[in-house]
């Protein structure tokens, strides 16, 4: 099994250089400004469509850290086109934060604060930093830390709120999208502003950020993950109580690589491993959603024991960091074979073999789901990551 991991890795080396040429020839909105919000499977693109804040962030991020790992000024080019679009439409000038999104051009579109989104704003800002150490920048992720806090913060309980008013006041409808449940606190945004922290703190390593890496571990401890099976519960109500019966076999095997980072970033030796123990019983438990082909499915319901089958890109993305995060803990061969097959299932099923970058999935009989390449939520992040890490992890 080892004897594949220098292929794996120049393989995965081309494919991420592959992904970063199609977002830098096809992404970019030259008549409107920013990058455009919609282009289909065709390669068509939309130039009416809404510009999220996900999308805008996440390409960002995706960008710096190209250039902070490459060292490609193109690539920094469009880190810099992306902050500036963030900074100059999507920055709330008045009430602070950021907006979910605009139109396209430019104007606010859906004001509300997501706390997710500002969760992203903070990763890519954070990762921009690094490499121009431009003090308006990391002001800025400071700014949306302190606003989160203010804000979103359960004083009460612990963890976060989901969503508010352009003005910060309460909302009815907090989902981040229609297929979500409308409930105060999530998983997933709980996830992402770990995530986010994290990065925060390798540019800014001030203890009140440390403080809260700790707190969202002990919320993910104490309240996310189901003691008894090891996956993820995905939604609550303000005192934890879970209100959902769904296993989200992604969430659960991101989480177990993006929590051992978070115990890493704090430097405290006991709580890596405590993590890293934590992280094989989450990856274990998500195996379950592995199919014989070598993919991972999408969700399963423990209510009506009915599978989501269909098989999402970045599921298989974020597996594949995942279950090598696991191998590395263990240097048991059997997670890396998981690696292995993911990828195999990658290339046959997922790649775009003709335009480049990955379908957003499949169904059953291997079909294309009918999803944008670019979209609100079909970012360069997930996948372009995982290549990020995976070369970071295997050296040559």
């Amino acid at each position: 099994m080892l004897e594949k991991l220098p292929q794996f890795r120049t393989e995965i080396e081309n494919e991420l250089y592959s992904i970063l040429d199609v977002w830098t020839n096809n992404a970019v909105d030259i008549s409107q400004g920013g990058f455009v919000g919609k282009v289909d499977n065709d390669g068509k693109v939309y130039p009416e469509a809404e510009k999220g804040c996900v999308l805008n962030t996440r390409i960002l991020w995706t960008f710096a850290a190209a250039f902070n790992k490459f060292g490609n000024p193109d690539h920094l080019k469009l880190a810099e086109r992306a902050y500036e679009y963030i900074r100059d439409h999507f920055r709330d000038q008045q009430n602070g934060g950021v907006f979910w999104s605009v139109d396209a051009t430019g104007k606010p579109l859906n004001t509300r604060k997501q706390i997710y989104g500002l969760a992203f704003t903070i990763y890519g800002l954070s990762e921009f930093y690094q490499n121009n150490k431009n003090q308006e920048v990391l002001d800025f992720a400071i700014t949306l830390f302190d606003l989160i806090e203010k804000h979103s913060f359960d004083q009460k309980n612990g963890g976060y709120f989901e969503a508010f008013t352009e003005n910060w006041q309460p909302l009815e409808d907090l989902r981040l999208s229609e297929k979500d449940r409308n409930d105060p606190k999530t998983m997933n945004t709980h996830l992402h502003i770990i995530e986010a922290y994290v990065n925060l703190y390798r540019v800014w390593p001030e203890k009140r950020v440390a403080d809260k890496i700790e707190h969202l571990l002990e919320i993910f401890e104490n309240h996310i993950i189901d003691p008894d099976s090891f996956h993820l519960k995905l939604f609550f109500d303000e005192k934890w109580k879970s209100q959902s019966k769904a296993i989200s076999y992604g969430h659960d095997i991101e989480a177990a690589w993006l929590l051992c980072e978070a115990a890493e970033a704090l430097d405290d030796q006991f709580l890596v491993s405590k993590w890293e123990e934590i992280a094989i019983k989450i990856s274990d438990a998500a195996a379950k959603g592995f199919m014989p082909d070598g993919s991972l499915i999408h969700e399963y319901n423990l209510e009506t024991h009915h599978p989501d089958t269909h098989r999402e890109w970045w599921v298989s993305a974020e597996g594949m960091v995942g279950y090598l995060n696991t191998y590395q803990i263990t240097d048991d061969e059997s997670y890396l074979k998981r690696v292995f097959g993911l990828w195999s299932f990658i290339k046959k099923h997922l790649l775009d073999k003709d335009k480049g970058e990955w379908f957003w999935g499949v169904l059953d009989d291997y079909s294309k789901m009918e999803e944008d390449k670019i979209g609100f939520w079909k970012c360069p992040y997930h996948n372009a990551r995982a290549c990020m890490e995976i070369l970071r992890r295997i050296q040559k």
